[in-house]
């Protein structure tokens, strides 16, 4: 029986001569696979036609929209999770949706390697990998443009040697992935970080100097999940797609940052992400209100420990999977309403209500009503600096010595 290797597929030049140029170097027959995760554009029944007319034997397609962000977007959302406080990963929680069906179709197409496209230099190689060998260990990986010579040089010629319905005039300077819950940009001049960000990079955003009028709008959450907006329920897809619209005319949402890399090298990279940014700013607003002050230092820190383990392209592992637990628990109360106003690129927050807050008007005022007991305070203060005023006492009586 002849080989088969299931290769990730987007549709574009570089993975649709990949089909051929696999076929060609390994004698394998390629079946290619496309999953929507919101990147928008062309159709998945255009984009699988596309892949069977370059010659893969079969294409699967999946519509993994609300996959994504039920399984993979809300969990970012609960963690707040941000890689280095700038990132809210947008291309690193697709990779995992994507390699669960490349495994979900070798083993239905009886394949034996999986492949994608990309570099040896980024991330992603080790997010499709790591996740390819955690889910099916039997399978091999390969990448055309790392393993197989596949430049985009050749990649051009080979399509037009071979008549391969793609377009392959023209370049653009930059690197682009997308989903719905945003979208990133990198390498051409963009590689000179003294470069400011050109107009032209941005597509889910509005430039933030001329912003429409101020967009208020009410956020409704059930255990960290956003469940409404402005009263009309949503699924999680529909809120991330509602604040990508309203939060991205506003100009919420641009990053532009320096990042580490997981191969030790810096990288330059803008990103679009208003509706994530949007969400995480209302989701940590209420957290401020419903989770206890010990859960919620020590979730800062588990949360900066998921962003690296999930940027890292280790969204399968046993501490991801251990972290997650934790922060789960920690959504049991986050429920309730975020108002937020969106202008000028920014998302402020100017009204929180829940019916499971920890907030108490009563200990909190200073007017009447006040039911704090300030005669404890005394008390409390000295026995909180005890350790240091003693061994102060210590340093002094040494010291001067």
């Amino acid at each position: 029986m002849t080989e088969r290797i299931v290769l990730a597929y987007s549709g574009g030049l570089d993975t649709s001569v990949a089909i051929g140029w696999i076929g060609e170097a390994t004698g394998a027959e390629v079946i290619a696979v496309a999953v929507d995760v919101g990147q928008g554009g062309e159709s998945l029944e255009d984009i699988r036609q596309r892949a069977l007319a370059c010659g893969a034997v079969e294409a699967y397609v999946a519509d993994a929209r609300d996959e994504f962000a039920n399984e993979y977007a809300m969990p970012t959302l609960k963690a707040n999770a941000l890689y280095q406080g700038h990132y809210p990963l947008v291309s690193a929680i697709s990779r995992p949706v994507i390699v669960k069906h490349l495994v979900k179709a070798a083993r239905e197409f009886g394949a034996t390697t999986v492949a994608h496209g990309c570099t040896g230099k980024g991330n992603d190689q080790v997010r499709f990998e790591v996740g390819i060998q955690t889910l099916g260990p039997d399978l091999k990986c390969i990448a055309p443009v790392r393993d197989l010579a596949l430049t985009r040089d050749k990649a051009i010629a080979f399509a037009e040697a071979k008549g391969l319905p793609i377009e392959t005039t023209k370049k653009n300077p930059y690197s682009i992935d997308q989903n719905v819950w945003g979208r990133a940009v990198e390498t051409g001049y963009l590689e000179d970080i003294w470069n400011a960000p050109t107009k032209d990079i941005y597509d889910y955003t509005a430039t933030p100097e001329f912003p429409p009028a101020p967009d208020e709008v009410v956020i409704s959450f059930h255990q960290g999940v956003p469940v409404a907006i402005d009263g009309v329920k949503v699924s999680p897809l529909q809120a991330i797609q509602e604040l990508n619209r309203r939060a991205g005319a506003q100009g919420v949402g641009r990053i532009d940052v320096v990042e580490d890399r997981l191969v030790g090298i810096k990288s330059r990279e803008i990103y679009e992400a208003p509706g994530a940014m949007a969400l995480i700013t209302a989701h940590k607003h209420l957290e401020d209100i419903t989770i206890e002050r010990e859960q919620a230092r020590f979730k800062a820190t588990v949360s900066q420990r998921w962003a690296e383990l999930v940027y890292d392209g280790q969204w399968f592992s046993p501490l991801k999977r251990s972290l997650d637990a934790f922060i789960e628990d920690t959504q049991k109360y986050v429920s309730g309403d975020i108002r937020m106003t969106m202008h000028g690129g920014q998302a402020i927050v100017n009204g929180r209500r829940s019916e499971t807050s920890l907030y108490d008007f009563d200990l909190a005022t200073y007017d009447t009503g006040d039911t704090f007991d300030q005669s404890q305070a005394k008390g409390f203060i000295e026995l909180w600096g005890m350790s240091s005023k003693v061994a102060s006492s210590r340093d002094q009586r040494v010291l001067g010595q």
